[in-house]
């Protein structure tokens, strides 16, 4: 077991919050059952003194947080497909491929990238989550971060906590959006349907920016720029203002080609496997070095062909 400590003080924007609700905004790199076990356990203290979970916080006040980090030892190591895109002493940065869990869990006990990391990066075990820095969902493909050693690990946790690590993905949203914008509205997991995330204004804040990349007759190509890093963000973001994903019937989308496409467009459509969501850019300071380190991961076969298709619509109109 490895620990992290935290000294925070609470921003006025939480003033009346309960401490388990302001600790998952502040520290949100962590669980909230995870940061529900350290204050049952005492390792959260309030102004200097141990508290309950529901426990009321006040602008100014100071926590400190003694977090504990699981190694990754007790995960079997296992062939994974994964590209390494960058490899120094201090971290990596990886493109998972759609279809493969990020880490370990319920239903996906193995074949996950944390498997395939610990098989290619033995000395990933000594780090919590194998040293990933964040995560994606199943069906995204692209960039993730991963730390190599503690010291990197403490130090990516802490600047993506900052905001200080930047993450912009490519989607094909359904419908048309006239231009780009900023959704701010808090997340929460869906109590009826466990496996859905929902806009809540008790949840946890999220903030998602996009712009237009391509318009075409009934879909629109975007970028987007996650300014915190929720479980389904961008997903549920942009289905709460009407435009899912394509591919994503968990959040509403369905084919909706337009009159006349071609039967190569209505295929693609009809066919895309997942949601159209692409993990394309990272750009972080070096934790050593201090370095600005920007990737790009291509775009995969299956969104090319999907762009490429709706690029090719006769009647399409055109791109900005």
């Amino acid at each position: 077991m490895q620990t992290q400590n935290y000294d925070l003080t609470i921003p006025d924007e939480f003033d009346g919050s309960r401490l388990d609700q302001a600790l998952a905004s502040l520290l949100n790199q962590y669980s909230r059952s995870a940061l529900k076990q350290w204050i049952e356990a005492g390792a959260v203290q309030l102004n200097g003194s141990k508290v309950k979970v529901r426990a009321k916080v006040h602008g100014g006040d100071r926590v400190t947080v003694i977090a504990t980090l699981a190694a990754s030892a007790d995960v079997l190591p296992q062939a994974v497909e994964f590209d390494t895109i960058h490899s120094d002493a201090d971290l990596l940065v990886v493109a998972k491929p759609a279809g493969i869990v990020v880490h370990p869990g319920a239903g996906n006990p193995d074949h996950t990238l944390v498997n395939g990391l610990l098989a290619r990066f033995p000395e990933l075990a000594a780090l919590p989550r194998a040293g990933l820095i964040h995560r994606i969902d199943k069906d995204t493909s692209g960039l993730l971060l991963v730390a190599r050693h503690t010291a990197s690990y403490q130090q990516l946790v802490r600047a993506m906590a900052a905001r200080a690590i930047s993450r912009t993905y490519e989607a094909v949203a359904s419908g048309v959006l006239i231009a780009g914008d900023t959704i701010n509205a808090a997340i929460a997991r869906d109590p009826r349907q466990r496996t859905r995330m929902r806009i809540d204004v008790n949840g946890r804040q999220a903030v998602t920016h996009f712009r237009i990349a391509a318009r075409y007759r009934r879909h629109t190509l975007l970028e987007v720029h996650l300014e915190t890093g929720r479980t389904h963000q961008i997903r549920v973001h942009l289905a709460s203002i009407g435009h899912p994903l394509v591919g994503d019937s968990r959040y509403g989308a369905r084919p909706r080609p337009p009159l006349g496409a071609s039967a190569s467009l209505i295929a693609q459509l009809e066919q895309f496997p997942r949601q159209a969501l692409h993990a394309a850019r990272l750009q972080l300071e070096h934790p050593v070095s201090g370095e600005t380190l920007t990737f790009h991961d291509p775009r995969p076969d299956d969104l090319n062909r999907l762009i490429e298709a709706l690029a090719a619509d006769t009647q399409g109109v055109g791109q900005q």
